[in-house]
């Protein structure tokens, strides 16, 4: 879903602000065409024989999110027992399910065991509590490569202390549990974070499996995750997918041929395919003059976009009401009884109250991580599918907060006088 700059219409003419009149605001809308774009542009750029593209359902999981994915063709990371069952909802087959979650219990584990999926497991007590369970079941094994990489410490998850994987350094005691247990391993699996432009992380990362992967004869995939970057503003530095897929594509193909068979080479991208599909619709419920800025307060928070401050991240922001107008300098506040800066000193068209603003790249990792925090409600969410708009979400109630919570006849509630 592009916002085309002279008219600000959406993929196939979709007007942002008729979808603000036809269901409020604050809105969530995403387009799958831009969906489609991305997953060819990976397809496209991978020549090996066998590639598998798993939608990392975590950056949005809405089902119909999910069922479009599948019908292009893509299969699923998880990484909760709850991902894997909508995934099933959603139509996935368990086969096209990888499930990779942390510091989770076996039973957990078990549970999604129990729905068929692929197994991948990134820690040594599990691996020998899984290992005595369920010795012939086959298990993919995350590798830490002790890579530092990403856009941030919060999202470089390859390094020396990350939480994530089984150190690299530890793979002669893999290989001892493995040998002793009797496991049959599948898969080799590596994420190092996000927001990597830089292809030679990606095939550093590769080499550090290959060698891993001569200690295991019975590989079916190896599963490079994912991390690529997406442009957040105009002439944004981003992964060159075309450069990675040569150089990695011809590198893995070497691999399958000194290994003796071809196996599958996966990725499992979420904010590449879905963050610039999404945008954010809000509107302007005050304009204020402070000593040193102008503030636009609009009727949304760190409740319904959180990553600009808990990541730091840049979004985009364009006033679609008011397009050619001057721009002007403002900050972009929440309404959260919190700091909840979207963005500061930013260059938008001439904000009036009542405009509707847009947020970019509101994709991933956006409603996903919404809360209700302050009792408010998450908003709605629509697709745009060829030109048409669906609700896909409904807008949250009084109920939909209330919803769960047990009242106990325990108090007094006359009124006091």
């Amino acid at each position: 879903m592009e916002l085309v700059n002279e008219s600000y219409a959406l993929s196939n003419g979709v007007d942002p602000l008729e979808l603000c009149q036809k269901y409020d605001c604050p809105l969530y809308v995403y387009d799958t065409a831009i969906m489609k774009r991305q997953y060819e542009k990976l397809t496209n750029a991978f020549k090996v024989k066998h590639l598998k593209i798993n939608y990392a359902c975590k950056a949005l999981t809405n089902i119909n999110v999910l069922r479009y994915f599948k019908q292009l063709g893509a299969g699923l990371d998880t990484v909760s027992v709850q991902e894997v069952q909508v995934g099933l909802k959603a139509g996935f087959a368990p086969e096209d399910i990888i499930y990779t979650p942390n510091c989770v219990s076996l039973e957990e584990i078990e549970q999604a065991l129990s729905f068929g999926v692929k197994i991948n497991i990134d820690n040594l007590s599990i691996l020998e509590q899984f290992g005595h369970a369920h010795p012939d079941v086959p298990i993919c094994i995350r590798v830490n490569p002790h890579i530092m990489a990403g856009g941030s410490s919060k999202i470089s998850v390859g390094h020396i202390d990350s939480k994530f994987g089984i150190s690299v350094h530890q793979l002669p005691h893999v290989v001892r549990l493995v040998e002793a247990l009797g496991l049959n391993v599948e898969g080799l699996h590596m994420h190092t974070g996000s927001d990597i432009y830089d292809a030679g992380v990606f095939l550093q990362g590769a080499e550090i499996l290959f060698n891993a992967a001569e200690h295991f004869k019975n590989l079916e995939y190896i599963d490079f995750g994912s991390g690529f970057k997406v442009p957040y503003k105009q002439n944004d530095i981003q992964t060159d997918i075309e450069d990675l897929g040569e150089k990695l594509s011809k590198r893995f193909n070497d691999f399958c041929e000194s290994y003796g068979r071809d196996i599958t080479l996966m990725f499992e991208p979420g904010k590449f395919l879905v963050s610039e599909a999404g945008y954010f619709l809000v509107n302007v419920n005050v304009v204020k003059q402070t000593t040193s800025m102008v503030i636009a307060g609009v009727d949304s928070g760190l409740n319904h976009l959180i990553r600009p401050m808990f990541y730091n991240s840049y979004h985009q922001i364009i006033n679609v009401s008011n397009p050619v107008a001057k721009p002007r300098i403002y900050t972009v506040v929440g309404y959260i009884c919190e700091t909840d800066t979207f963005g500061a000193n930013r260059q938008i068209s001439e904000i009036r109250e009542g405009d509707v603003l847009a947020f970019y790249n509101a994709g991933a990792y956006c409603f996903s991580m919404a809360s209700n925090y302050n009792s408010r409600y998450r908003p709605a969410e629509v697709l745009v599918h060829e030109g048409k708009d669906y609700l896909i979400r409904e807008r949250e109630t009084i109920q939909d907060i209330l919803r769960g919570q047990v009242e106990v006849n325990i108090f007094d509630t006359a009124v006091v006088k």
